[in-house]
């Protein structure tokens, strides 16, 4: 407490002062006023990179982009290749009506596009592109080259485009009908973009799943879609009919026979007009995730919503809450659609929504309970063979066991209750099959196997060193356990058109039968070098017409025939040089004239499919090297044993719903007034005689893969190692494992 006298106001001034001066020596930091930023207008390479990197987002958009522009040409045509995952090249080709010349100065550039010219125009557009950015982004995160030609023009034209303007003027070339636009080094300048899409894989497969949706809807459009340098496409669709046909080509036959129609139909009265269409899956498909390939006026689009509302009917109607595959395509007045609220289109904006979506979810709903009211099982009919029931090995003599010893037990989950040389542990041996038209003197199992021994391979081999090393190399390169499981295994049954279920002691597998039939006729050929019996073909068959036949299988373009025709005759000359050789070393004899009389047995109780035929000559004409002694012998011998390798025939498996291929709809008029014509009713015939035909070869395939493919594989089959690895052998079940199972529950 101070009492306020002057002493006492002196003494709180001086013991202030010190404090006030420090103060003074470490004074706050100033805050001056900062001027506001200036705003500066950017370059436009920095405003169209930023742009285009929200247009193309990753590989998979840029080919979205770019197959949309090739359904806007009419293409009916698409063929997308691919390397590492869209990052190195995307290549899209098509046969669609191309670009001008006086067009492709302006191609690339932004907001330059042939889709509309106002504004107003986008609410009546049919096309899929109209922005005109998709092209010029491209160019500003890649390297784009364009070659395209137009119809009645001599020539086509290419050129190359960098930041939305041609590197040069336009060169001619040759060039196809339509347009080939290549993307390379996509995001080659937008470094952190690149480092995050490394997963090439990842990438190529959302390229796959974007095409096969497109198929689907498009099945008047044919898409092909590989990995650079890859043979087999990883997406090949063909025009189809209708698309329940494109789902099967697409996704399966497992797919699309489990697929229920589901359409919906609103007018303007109800105040939501649309028109929906599409296939929903029934109570029998299974599968992990929803797939939903949803159209909207044919542009493919995502709705998260109508998925959701999709997802809670399957959940509350299906156990377990299955997952569906949903095909959809909507239709809706093109004023009543938003399609400009997305940089890569993929979302739309639709007028009443909600109402749409709650019509096609009760719709959905109703469909699946009647399904599930209506669920039908198929019933097979089955003949018990009642040898087969009775003990086989009742007059086996049991040799004694020394006095004091037991059996010793085999704990059941280890026991191997079939025998590979006793066909009672077959499926076959249980179930009577009645085949048509097959040959009732056919051979005996035993009888089958005792020609096989017989025809063991010939002892003395052409003495070529060549040959030498090819049978060398197929001794080295075999799989020690795949070797045991062949010799050892016990042929069950098939699962379908391509593996057969095979038993190996506690073991269940699916074995390719094309894979190793094909590996089988080559080594047996090689084994068999110059000791080959004759197939003598009742009619000598012209080498240029079935070459020709093959070609014009592959490609059905009539532009080409005279190119075909010259390309078969130079195949035919090559080959009748070859005649001497290929008759002396490999069995397969041509004439003077070009046609082919006679061919190698293989295998005993086994002729190959003359239907492929044409496609044997022709792999022998392009894929054989004639020069070089080692490398001519293993391309023959290759194609030999892909031409008698165990295909499933040409015609479809009639076998459950295969029938429907042999079924044709006709005509046919009632009789109540003829003079008038009568009523016009349509009704199915099956072809009798083409379904008999089917059955007669599918049937006659199945008992060669039992009774020849698989004795001739424990005698002869060397399994190379990289069937280990490629799914020749795929182990679906092991009893031991089963047991544990079984065990915990």
């Amino acid at each position: 407490m101070t009492d306020g006298s002057p002493l006492a106001v002196a003494m709180e001034e001086e013991e202030s002062t010190p404090i006030s001066m420090e103060v003074e020596e470490t004074p706050p930091p100033s805050m001056a006023p900062r001027d506001p930023p200036k705003i500066q207008r950017l370059e436009e390479s920095v405003v169209n990179r930023i742009a285009a990197g929200e247009v193309i987002q990753r590989p998979v958009s840029a080919v979205k982009e770019l197959v949309e522009n090739s359904l806007d040409a009419d293409s009916t045509s698409i063929t997308v290749t691919v390397k590492d995952g869209g990052l190195k090249l995307i290549q899209v080709s098509d046969d669609g009506h191309g670009i001008r010349r006086e067009d492709l100065p302006i191609l690339c550039e932004r907001h330059t596009t042939s889709k509309l010219s106002k504004y107003e125009d986008l609410f009546s557009l049919s096309s899929m592109g109209f922005r005109g950015e998709a092209l010029a982004s491209m160019t500003y995160v890649a390297h784009v080259t364009v070659t395209t030609i137009t119809k009645g023009q001599i020539h086509g034209h290419r050129v190359s485009y960098r930041d939305g303007v041609m590197e040069h003027e336009p060169k001619a070339c040759a060039a196809v009908k339509g347009t080939q636009i290549m993307v390379e080094n996509l995001f080659y300048n937008m470094i952190a973009r690149r480092k995050t899409l490394q997963n090439s894989a990842d990438d190529y497969g959302k390229i796959v799943d974007l095409l096969s949706r497109m198929a689907i809807h498009h099945n008047n459009v044919s898409f092909s879609c590989r990995k650079h340098g890859a043979v087999k496409a990883d997406v090949h669709s063909v025009v189809s009919s209708s698309r329940h046909d494109s789902i099967r080509s697409v996704y399966g036959v497992s797919v699309a026979k489990n697929l229920i129609k589901v359409e919906v139909s609103s007018s303007e009265s109800s105040g939501c007009a649309f028109d929906m269409e599409g296939f929903v899956s029934n109570s029998n498909y299974v599968a992990k995730k929803t797939i939903l390939v949803l159209f909207i006026n044919a542009r493919l689009v995502e709705c998260s919503a109508l998925k959701r509302a999709i997802e809670i009917v399957y959940a509350a109607t299906l156990p377990k809450a299955a997952k569906p595959f949903v095909y959809m395509s909507i239709n809706v007045p093109r004023e009543h659609v938003d399609i400009n609220i997305h940089p890569t289109k993929k979302e739309v904006s639709l007028l009443n929504q909600e109402i749409m979506i709650e019509m096609i979810q009760s719709e959905v709903e109703l469909k699946l309970r009647n399904t599930n009211d209506t669920r039908t099982f198929q019933e097979q009919k089955v003949e018990y063979i009642q040898s087969t029931l009775k003990s086989s090995r009742s007059d086996t003599p049991i040799s004694p066991l020394p006095s004091g010893q037991k059996t010793p037990k085999v704990p059941v989950h280890k026991m191997v209750r079939t025998d590979s040389s006793d066909p009672a542990g077959r499926l076959h041996a249980f179930l009577q099959p009645k085949p048509n038209n097959l040959p009732d003197n056919v051979s005996s199992l035993s009888a089958v196997r005792s020609s096989i021994r017989q025809r063991r391979n010939p002892k003395e081999t052409a003495d070529l060193s060549s040959v030498q090393q090819l049978l060398s190399g197929i001794d080295s390169s075999c799989h020690p356990g795949l070797l045991e499981t062949v010799r050892n295994c016990t042929y069950v049954g098939m699962a379908d058109d391509v593996f057969a279920l095979v038993q190996y002691q506690t073991h269940l597998y699916l074995a390719n039968v094309v894979n190793l039939s094909k590996e089988l006729m080559y080594q047996q050929t090689l084994r068999r070098f110059a000791h080959f019996n004759a197939i003598q073909l009742s009619d000598p068959a012209p080498l240029s017409e079935l070459i020709l036949l093959a070609l014009q299988e592959e490609d059905l373009d009539p532009e080409k025939d005279h190119l075909k025709e010259r390309i078969a005759e130079m195949n035919t000359e090559l080959l009748k040089e070859q005649t001497e050789m290929l008759e002396e070393y490999f069995g397969v004899f041509i004439d003077s004239d070009g046609n082919l009389s006679r061919l190698p047995v293989i295998l005993d109780q086994y002729t190959p499919d003359m239907d492929r035929v044409p496609e044997f000559l022709l792999c022998l004409g392009n894929d054989v090297e004639w020069e070089d002694e080692k490398a001519c012998f293993q391309g023959v011998s290759a194609a030999i044993g892909n031409f008698y390798a165990m295909h499933p025939p040409l015609l479809p498996n009639p076998s459950g719903d295969g029938v429907r291929f042999y079924t044709k709809t006709s005509e046919k008029s009632s009789q109540e007034n003829p003079a008038l014509g009568g009523n016009v009713e349509m009704e199915s015939v099956v072809d009798q005689d083409l379904l008999s035909d089917a059955e007669t070869a599918w049937a006659q395939r199945e008992w060669s893969i039992q009774h020849v493919l698989f004795p001739s594989m424990r005698l002869f089959l060397k399994p190379p190692a990289s069937m280990a690895s490629n799914g020749t052998f795929v182990k679906v079940a092991s009893l031991e494992k089963l047991y544990k199972i079984f065990e915990r529950c």
